[in-house]
């Protein structure tokens, strides 16, 4: 096509889009500031809901980042942005230019720093993990133990760590956090049949056709009890085991329980990098510190600037697969941008 694009973020979002981008004709520099490609899908284990290993959808990608027409720069950050007739120039920290046509932001997300929500002893106690830490054990096939090697015979999962959160600064929902803590609660339960688990939910918000139906599976197949609850506290008896303290809304009586294990299903945030180059390109964030987007039915991957375009996380917490088809709708609307400038 004889125009570039330059994509900031090396992730699902930025692969998908710069990959369809490139098989048009066009040429893409991608930007990523981690030594590797892929974002964060390199450290989940199985995907919702179809329990498809995360590994397919790497390997997808992998094979877009080779689409001719593609050059990828990791290591690589932004250090300033100009505007100039033709479109924009960028600068990266190895001080190398990069003249675009057009640019996609999609610099992803931030899983929520657990250790903000002291009264659930994230760092504090051994046996408290969020989401993310048990994810990576699943990936590495790493037994199931507490700290001390022991198997865990009650397991409880905390639901809305950092979202719906008003105390944090987060009041919106993460989407993905729901259905993370069914899935792995049903892989801990493949995994360890005699261990008891629970999920303490606020009200479980099941985005997704068949999200429902892993609900009712983890019930009814896998033994998993829910528990409306909003828990408090989690402190450590002496022998390491941990005793939450909760309310059962439903009953409105306070709740004890003591585990072996906790799991705080953490949610998504914007990321330094969004904030960063949201700044160095005068984009408007919206408030709840994501880039904004002018029209939420019609216009999902624009911006306030002409012919800076986002993709994926970077604008409101997605799935892999909303951020797919997030990162294809991009490349459409920069394709038609460039054909009709």
């Amino acid at each position: 096509m004889g125009k570039s694009i330059v994509t900031i973020g090396g992730g699902i979002a930025g692969i998908e889009a710069s990959g369809i981008l490139a098989e048009l004709g066009y040429a893409v520099s991608v930007i990523e500031k981690e030594p590797d490609f892929g974002g964060k899908l390199k450290n989940w284990d199985h995907l919702f809901p179809n329990m498809r290993k995360a590994e397919e959808i790497e390997d997808y990608l992998s094979r877009k980042g080779k689409t001719p027409g593609i050059t990828l720069f990791p290591n690589t950050t932004i250090a300033s942005f100009e505007n100039i007739k033709s479109g924009f120039v960028l600068k990266s920290n190895h001080g190398v230019s990069y003249s675009a046509h057009a640019v996609i932001v999609a610099t992803g997300f931030e899983v929520f720093s657990a250790e903000r929500k002291e009264e659930y002893g994230y760092k504090i106690y051994d046996n408290v993990i969020t989401s993310a830490d048990l994810e990576k054990r699943l990936k590495s096939g790493t037994p199931l133990t507490t700290l001390a090697g022991k198997t865990p015979q009650r397991i409880a999962f905390i639901h809305c760590v950092g979202s719906r959160d008003a105390k944090v600064g987060n009041t919106y929902c993460s989407k993905v956090c729901c259905v993370t803590g069914v899935k792995q609660a049903i892989e801990v339960n493949k995994l360890l049949p005699a261990t008891q688990i629970f999920n303490f939910y606020m009200d479980l918000r099941m985005h997704g056709l068949e999200h429902e139906e892993i609900y009712k599976t983890a019930q009814e197949k896998h033994n998993i009890q829910f528990i409306r609850g909003r828990l408090s506290e989690v402190s450590e008896n002496i022998d390491h085991s941990l005793l939450i303290k909760a309310e059962d809304t439903l009953s409105g009586r306070p709740l004890k329980m003591n585990v072996d294990l906790v799991v705080l299903l953490v949610g998504m945030e914007p990321g330094v990098g969004t904030t960063a180059i949201g700044k160095a390109c005068n984009i408007e964030f919206n408030q709840y510190g994501y880039l904004k987007i002018p029209d939420v039915h019609l216009a999902g991957n624009l911006t306030s600037r002409k012919g800076i375009f986002v993709a994926g996380s970077c604008s409101c917490p997605m799935s892999v697969k909303d951020t797919i088809e997030h990162a294809r709708s991009a490349a459409f609307e920069v394709h038609r941008y460039l054909i009709e400038n």
